[in-house]
């Protein structure tokens, strides 16, 4: 399907609907485990962590419906965005109730709107898709996940400049992601985009400064850090925003402040501006 920027055909999308069914298993959980250098200690029975769903309701498809991008192509169940690149550009979680390894798990995926932008690097269109997961026993989680598509970068265009960090954080651990990282996070999610396992075309064609750190990987772990900072507690809402790429090798900082039921989280470039910001709620 030939791709496009007419708002009335990409309107068509929203309303459009899937369901997927898979069964939580231990396996790719513990695989994760290991992936952030910890012991694969979760079995049957355990609640999944945050974020961790991930890694489960995995979309394939063939290599011939692939677009250049290594992901599937646009244009069915997700709009025929003609712009070529594409990101996570955040989103904002609700847990109703444990989502437990073992169990069978169904996942209803809405388009909840497509809207086309300008912003300073040329169009933009951003599409919000809606989950809802649930079990026998009722709904567990939904998710609205942002996605930004945008124009290949042109010769001697200047990065956008994200925001400082402002500092004033309670706790900060400093982290990288390597390539076997991002290659194994890529393998988790059956995510086929280039830009975190193929060098020369993250750099070439999408003009970032080497391999790309997964934003939903750095959601996880800021998830992952809040519920550190509150012990024993269990996570209620979660949303994040990406401002900036972070590159494999590059160190960056994961950072927290508490403020009652809520922290504020923020994963920082040290001298280069914030990568995402977000907030954890108990």
């Amino acid at each position: 399907m030939d791709r496009t920027m007419d708002p009335a055909i990409l309107s068509q999308w929203i309303g459009r609907s899937e369901t997927r069914s898979d069964r939580i298993r231990a396996e790719p959980a513990n695989l994760m485990e290991m992936t952030l250098d910890r012991d694969p200690v979760l079995c049957d029975g355990d609640p999944l962590p945050p974020l961790w769903h991930w890694l489960y309701f995995l979309h394939s498809a063939k290599l011939s419906d692939l677009g250049r991008d290594g992901h599937p192509a646009l244009g069915g169940f997700l709009p025929p965005v003609a712009l070529p690149r594409r990101m996570w550009a955040g989103g904002r979680l609700g847990f109703t109730a444990p989502l437990r390894i073992g169990a069978m798990a169904t996942k209803t995926s809405t388009i909840k709107d497509v809207a086309l932008k300008q912003g300073r690097s040329g169009a933009l269109c951003f599409v919000t898709v809606r989950h809802e997961i649930a079990t026998g026993d009722g709904p567990a989680l939904w998710e609205e996940h942002d996605i930004v598509y945008r124009e290949d970068p042109r010769p001697g265009d200047a990065a956008p400049v994200p925001p400082a960090d402002d500092g004033g954080w309670d706790v900060t651990e400093t982290a990288t992601a390597s390539e076997v990282m991002l290659f194994r996070y890529s393998a988790l999610t059956f995510n086929g985009h280039r830009i975190h396992y193929d060098r020369d075309y993250a750099r070439s064609v999408e003009g970032h400064a080497g391999l790309v750190v997964h934003g939903p990987l750095i959601a996880t772990m800021l998830a992952d850090l809040a519920l550190r900072r509150n012990p024993g507690a269990t996570l209620r809402a979660f949303e994040f925003r990406a401002f900036s790429p972070v590159c494999d090798h590059q160190a960056f900082t994961l950072n927290a402040r508490r403020s009652g039921a809520v922290t504020e989280l923020a994963a920082a470039r040290p001298s280069a501006g914030l990568a995402m910001r977000a907030t954890a709620t108990v």
